[in-house]
């Protein structure tokens, strides 16, 4: 009890009667509480969501997407296989991650608006050949 009342003499020293303890100690509550709840929305544990509330996605493929990509795969090999060589060429380097002026080289043009010409081409053709869209319609 004494070091309580060396901290109140220390920290408030305008407190001298006993009748004015309530209202400090309320004072000092509401402030601890204040501060507790600063603290609280600082760490954003009020906005937290309980761990058994949370949904978690499955990693694996649903079985309609997974059949939508492989019949979208099946028909890219199919229209692959019936482009031109220089297009499948083409399309062989651009997946390789060569650069225009690169394909160039390797196609040994004069221009490289020749590439740019032969690369829409080769990408309409293969539109035409899958069917005329790029996704699958489900």
């Amino acid at each position: 009890m004494q070091e309580v009342l060396v901290v109140l003499e220390e920290k408030y020293p305008e407190v001298r009667a006993a009748e004015d303890l309530l209202p400090l100690s309320l004072q000092i509550l509401r402030f601890k509480l204040m501060a507790a709840r600063r603290k609280v929305s600082r760490r954003g544990e009020n906005r937290a969501i309980p761990v058994e509330e949370i949904q978690i996605a499955d990693p694996r493929e649903n079985p309609e997407s997974a059949a939508g990509r492989a019949e979208m795969l099946g028909k890219l090999r199919a229209a692959l296989k019936r482009m031109e060589p220089r297009c499948r060429q083409l399309f062989r380097l651009k997946l390789e991650g060569r650069g225009f002026p690169e394909i160039q080289a390797i196609l040994g043009t004069r221009s490289i608006n020749t590439i740019y010409t032969w690369d829409a081409r080769c990408r309409h053709r293969l539109l035409e050949l899958m069917g005329g869209r790029w996704e699958a319609s489900w």
